[in-house]
């Protein structure tokens, strides 16, 4: 009897809970893993330059903004929420960014002006999803067309040319020790995201949020305070991405980020974090992210129609969310 009572024990059953969570979380990031490498392996085989140095440093300089969104939104959605505001974000920063420049504002402060801009918006989004409980998925859809229309507002449709003197184009061009320099904007974003997510309180209590929101609350932690910060991040890491991009092209447009939101999505839940919330993976988002950013490359190396990118990147969009579905429906049934 006291075998038995030790078995259903709570604290027995957290300890399977959690022993249970880590394997499907492993699970996940294996999966992805060997779909990437399944990826590469097509691309390397049926183009000639994929495997290249120069085209591998390029996916990479590519896929920074998208590695550095992807990293913020798998916070979101950890805690059950979304934000389909990031393009639009984006687009605004890059525009500003451009704008700002063109007005003889100082480079650094122009960094700051758009880190600060970002922290706005996911400010005010977070605060209607925390506070006043409006779905996030109500708010950000709000948000990406008011966004995306102050973009359009201030540009007038054109593209605001960046002076390609500037110093502020260095953080899109430059290089370091053989590095393209968003790459290695994104590898300290990416680790800073693994040490928040992975090795703090503010970490625990995202997942915590995603997985019962109430028992984090009674716990003494301030739930919507965490919820809003989540989106601040959010909102700063679209604005670094839409710096990056200004840099990078040496122009602003608010054309720019058009179904970004869409590959950062397909990155964090081919990533295997939750859609329903409660689990999450930095390190299956990278991989996620990098996947995503694969395939649009080897696409256009084999020739393909740029047209078919979206229509590949949608059917993955369904199949992940679909597998997701599946996965963490079951498991937590199992549960």
């Amino acid at each position: 009897m006291t075998s038995s009572h030790a078995q259903t024990s709570p604290s027995s059953r957290l300890r399977k809970a959690r022993l249970y969570d880590k394997a499907i979380a492993n699970g996940g990031i294996v999966s992805i893993a060997l779909f990437f490498i399944a990826v590469c392996i097509f691309f390397s085989v049926f183009t000639n330059v994929f495997l290249t140095a120069p085209n591998l440093l390029n996916v990479v300089r590519q896929s920074a903004p998208l590695l550095i969104v992807a990293a913020a939104m798998t916070f979101v959605i950890t805690t059950g929420g979304i934000d389909l505001s990031v393009g639009s974000v984006l687009a605004l920063a890059a525009t500003l960014s451009a704008a700002c420049l063109q007005a003889g504002i100082a480079w650094p402060i122009v960094v700051v002006l758009m880190m600060l801009l970002g922290a706005a918006t996911g400010l005010i989004q977070g605060y209607f999803i925390a506070y006043e409980r409006i779905p996030a998925f109500i708010v950000t859809l709000a948000g990406l067309s008011v966004i995306r229309g102050l973009a359009l507002l201030i540009t007038g449709g054109y593209s605001i040319p960046v002076d390609p003197q500037s110093p502020f184009t260095a953080i899109g061009q430059a290089w370091f020790v053989g590095i393209p320099a968003p790459a290695i904007i994104a590898i300290v974003a990416l680790f800073a995201a693994y040490i928040a997510f992975n090795e703090t309180p503010f970490g625990r209590y995202v997942t915590g949020i995603g997985a019962n929101a109430e028992a984090v609350r009674r716990a003494g932690v301030n739930t919507r305070r965490v919820t809003l910060f989540v989106y601040v991040i959010s909102g700063v890491a679209a604005s670094i991405a839409g710096i990056i991009l200004a840099a990078r092209l040496g122009s602003g447009s608010s054309n720019a980020g058009q179904g970004f939101e869409l590959d950062v999505i397909a990155a964090v839940v081919l990533g295997g974090t939750s859609l329903f919330g409660g689990r999450g993976s930095v390190v299956g988002t990278v991989l996620g992210a990098l996947t995503v950013a694969v395939i649009a490359n080897g696409l256009i190396l084999s020739h393909m129609s740029p047209f078919f990118t979206p229509i590949v990147t949608g059917v993955i969009i369904l199949v992940a969310i679909w597998l997701n579905f599946r996965l963490f429906k079951g498991a937590a049934r199992g549960r």
